[in-house]
């Protein structure tokens, strides 16, 4: 099958209980195969794998959507194979400025006096959080410290330390394999290196990571067994940013979304109990790639939307907009869960770290366009 079509129909909805799932991707992009090893592959799958087995621990126990997320997005964030968390690009001047966003369909059932209009944040400019993701829930659950659906930089991670959010200096963030690729992409010598003491784990991180100047993201997008779709995305935006720049990932309806909706029309929800679905429909997406496109094109909340008012299935709905960003010229993927447990990963470029964990634990992964899950 190919995988810029992919859709994986789960098995009809059974006792009023959703099938969870879980799917998650690891940035999307240029992608070299000339330095693809199968050492490298087998990292990466790995770390995919070990992201996914997070987010089911919490799913199979009936746990959160939200923090199905938020656990699988937690473990990219602390792999530096990935431009999140301690594997963040940096900007022109040589830092690192992260970006990060969560949201659902519903209000958690953990926290019901949540609004379901509050619906999730984005944060951007985060300089000492060490899980971004983290911060992100934190502030989500919190609407009486944090009442806002956007956030930036000291005042948003002061308001999640209070909250018990873990913070680190800076240096953490810092990696000897992203910060050779920022100064080589500004023509500068890679040498010296910065005055600090680095802890890059060598026996970890290849040298030549597959992909090069990277400008994708982390994401996780979960289905729990109560129908509630949650989406977490996290990111060291653009490999030589300019200082202050913010991009889709903190963006409601652009680089994110989940929401749930009813079923109008007699004759609509006749048809959806025939087979068997009920009449609530809710969708979760995370994009992945040159986030300026994302915005442009509010490309997150267009599937939404396409499935809403043009009663388009998800699968299409996502490769719509996937192709509509390539029109424009932009690259990426997206990974996105509807109510009944179907996901779609439709990508426009050489290849997308990506994942799929459903009820039976057995993580499933792919990197290139043409690979299968396995």
């Amino acid at each position: 099958m190919d995988e810029k079509k992919a859709l994986l129909p789960a098995k009809p909805l059974t006792h009023g209980k959703s099938k969870y799932t879980l799917v998650i991707h690891g940035g999307a992009g240029t992608m070299d195969r000339n330095r693809s090893t199968p050492e490298i592959r087998a990292q990466y799958k790995a770390a995919l794998s070990k992201a996914l087995l997070a987010g089911y621990e919490v799913l199979s126990a009936e746990g959160e959507a939200m923090d199905a997320v938020v656990a699988a997005v937690t473990s990219m964030e602390d792999c530096p194979l990935f431009n999140s968390g301690k594997g963040a690009v940096f900007n022109v001047a040589g830092k690192n400025e992260l970006e990060t966003s969560i949201m659902c369909s519903v209000p958690p059932s953990t926290h019901p006096s949540i609004p379901p209009t509050r619906r999730g944040v984005g944060i951007t400019l985060i300089t000492h959080a060490r899980n971004p993701s983290q911060l992100a829930r934190a502030l989500y659950l919190s609407p009486e410290t944090a009442p806002h659906t956007m956030f930036s930089g000291t005042a948003a991670e002061t308001l999640g330390e209070a909250l018990g959010v873990q913070m680190v200096d800076e240096s953490y963030f810092w990696t000897e394999t992203r910060w050779r690729e920022h100064r080589r992409g500004l023509g500068l010598p890679e040498e010296p290196l910065p005055p600090f003491e680095h802890s890059d784990d060598k026996s970890q991180i290849p040298q030549d990571l597959l992909d090069q100047l990277p400008t994708g993201t982390v994401g996780a997008v979960a289905l729990d067994v109560r129908g509630c779709i949650a989406a977490c995305t996290s990111t060291g935006g653009r490999t030589n940013k300019l200082v202050g720049r913010v991009g889709d990932t903190p963006q409601m309806g652009a680089g994110f979304w989940a929401e749930e909706w009813k079923v109008n029309g007699w004759v609509r929800r006749s048809w959806r109990k025939v087979r068997g679905k009920d009449s609530k429909v809710a969708v979760g997406v995370s994009g992945t790639g040159d986030g300026d496109y994302y915005i442009r094109l509010a490309t997150a909340s267009t599937i939404g939307r396409r499935m809403r008012y043009l009663h388009e299935p998800l699968d299409q709905a996502a490769r719509y907009c996937i192709e509509e960003l390539r029109r424009d010229g932009g690259i990426g993927g997206i990974i996105a869960v509807d109510r009944q447990g179907n996901i779609a990963m439709p990508l426009n470029c050489e290849g997308m770290y990506r994942g799929v964990v459903r009820e039976d634990g057995v993580p499933k992964t792919a990197i290139f366009d043409d690979d299968q899950l396995d």
